[in-house]
């Protein structure tokens, strides 16, 4: 597997990539190019409800987000399943829509959810759009992601009581 990853300037993304940071060792700048090459594709034909217009039946492919973050070498220990489990990500759309995902869902040794990073949808690529996070699992297409700017991995920190 190659990575094709490039580093951006700003921390911003036009429609078509994305910046992938925070906890990660090897932060990146993807564009849907790169997600459609870089990484093995996976196909997930998807029916969710949409709060304006109903129910909308699509088929994403791209790569899994948890391959795609792994390449950024997250900031845990891999063999440490207590440590992953304490990481978030979030992720942002360019209308400033937004979802959060605990690392647990997405690891396999705990939930391993299928979700991916959509280069293409119905058959038609996203570079013009912009990646899609898809979320097969989901009923409602809240956590649907629509020209993704920003991944952003960090481990969530409570504070302690007294």
């Amino acid at each position: 597997m190659t990575h094709l990853a490039a580093r951006g300037g700003n921390g911003t993304a036009t429609a078509a990539g994305f910046v992938l940071h925070g906890e990660v060792r090897r932060p990146m700048r993807l564009s849907v190019a790169q997600l459609r090459q870089g990484w093995e594709q996976q196909r997930a034909e998807v029916v969710f409800d949409c709060a304006t217009s109903g129910p909308r039946r699509h088929t994403f492919e791209g790569p899994l987000l948890r391959q795609v973050v792994m390449a950024a070498e997250p900031a845990f220990d891999a063999g440490r399943r207590k440590e992953r489990s304490r990481f978030l990500l979030a992720v942002t759309g360019g209308d400033g829509h937004h979802t959060v995902l605990s690392w647990a869902e997405i690891d396999s040794d705990f939930g391993n959810a299928p979700i991916l990073l959509a280069a293409a949808m119905d058959g038609r690529p996203l570079d013009g759009e912009g990646s899609q996070l898809v979320v097969p699992s989901d009923r409602c297409g809240a956590r649907y992601v629509s020209a993704i700017t920003a991944v952003w991995l960090s481990a969530c920190d409570v504070p302690r009581y007294e």
